[in-house]
């Protein structure tokens, strides 16, 4: 892709590359007895969850955060495999290590997926769909793994490419393609629209792009509110968003889910304990702190509730961020149905200083 806008602008050159089954990948590559099997990297137990499968467990319907359960029920030969994280952290660097050969632009949305902007890139590689291919010749080389790649000119059709020949494709949608592209899907293929957004989008007669490009912007603002300009903007292949190098994360947590529904204070509070210091370890690794502790309480019947509880200062220790939790935790007692999975969030962040210097930091998008 090359070229210049009716306004002289540079036409914008974005990659998504999104690595293949990645945890199950890397546990495959690493295990050649696993190759070609149907696997599960997480808990393989009742009350487990699928962190991710291979392409030939999604064969049967297997997906990630599917309960294990469910999952056995799809695929009885599935095998579980524990996941290692600090095995696909530094599988993620070394790939993170590729990209930066081309461009400093990077965006990661998580350790196996980013978006590069590559329209002016460090050294002449030739087109942006030259660069995506080197990108994913030199993952293969060097990792053993595969990834894909789309490639357009805004962040919203660079990643409909990339899922578009999964896996170990290459996509290219060109300016001249984005439109009629983006009109031929359904809109439930869009990314960035939600399954609760998509069956609101069914009910008011809008299955594909091209009946979402028909809507007026008033009709979207009246029905999606502050999102009809992104919606009005995508089924028309526009997007306006950057690629946004080194994106800070704005919370850090951790969670767990009981063998066993919980129903007593006790059982919970210790199990919080066990959270509060595990997330500390985290924070203090990352030499991060933050404001604001969430509990997260999932119910037997799948109910969801958050609790958050703030301070003016950062928290500065385990015990500090313990009673934050305790004291959300605590209002939620008796509890008339057991509780299936606790979580805890510190969010708020900023780096951990000597309290004469604490400075919060700006995280944006």
């Amino acid at each position: 892709m090359s070229g210049a806008s009716s306004s002289d602008q540079p036409i914008r050159r974005i990659l998504h590359i999104d690595m293949d089954a990645f945890y199950a990948s890397v546990e495959q590559r690493d295990d050649p007895s696993l190759r070609g099997l149907p696997l599960a990297v997480g808990r393989g137990e009742e009350r487990g969850v699928v962190a991710a499968a291979s392409y030939e467990a999604r064969r049967f319907g297997v997906r990630s955060a599917m309960p294990s359960i469910v999952a056995k029920r799809r695929c009885p030969e599935l095998l579980f495999v524990p996941p290692r994280f600090e095995v696909y952290r530094a599988v993620s660097a070394q790939i993170h290590a590729i990209f930066a050969r081309y461009t400093l632009i990077i965006q990661p949305l998580s350790l196996d997926e980013a978006y590069l902007d590559v329209t002016h890139a460090i050294a002449e590689h030739g087109s942006a769909t030259a660069i995506a291919e080197k990108i994913r010749a030199a993952i293969r080389a060097e990792t053993n793994l595969t990834a894909s790649a789309g490639v357009s000119y805004n962040r919203f059709l660079a990643k409909l490419a990339s899922d578009h020949r999964k896996p170990d494709g290459l996509f290219v949608i060109t300016p001249r393609m984005g439109p009629a592209f983006a009109a031929s899907l359904k809109v439930e293929q869009f990314h960035g629209i939600g399954p609760a957004t998509a069956a609101k989008m069914h009910r008011l007669g809008i299955q594909t792009g091209a009946d979402l490009r028909e809507c007026s912007i008033d009709k979207l603002r009246a029905h999606f509110g502050k999102s009809a300009e992104f919606y009005y903007g995508i089924s028309r292949g526009i997007d306006e968003r950057l690629v946004v190098a080194d994106r800070v994360r704005k919370s850090i947590g951790t969670e767990t889910t009981f063998e066993t529904d919980v129903h007593s204070f006790d059982e919970a509070s210790a199990a919080l304990t066990r959270l509060a210091a595990k997330l500390w370890a985290s924070c203090e690794k990352r030499k991060l702190s933050g404001r604001t502790a969430t509990l997260k309480v999932k119910y037997a019947d799948f109910q969801i509730v958050t609790r958050a509880r703030s301070q003016a200062f950062p928290v500065s220790s385990e015990m500090v961020l313990l009673e934050l939790g305790l004291a959300a935790l605590k209002p939620l007692f008796p509890a008339d149905k057991g509780i299936r999975l606790l979580g805890l969030t510190l969010s708020s962040l900023m780096m951990q200083t000597s309290k004469d210097t604490q400075q919060m930091l700006l995280f944006q998008e």
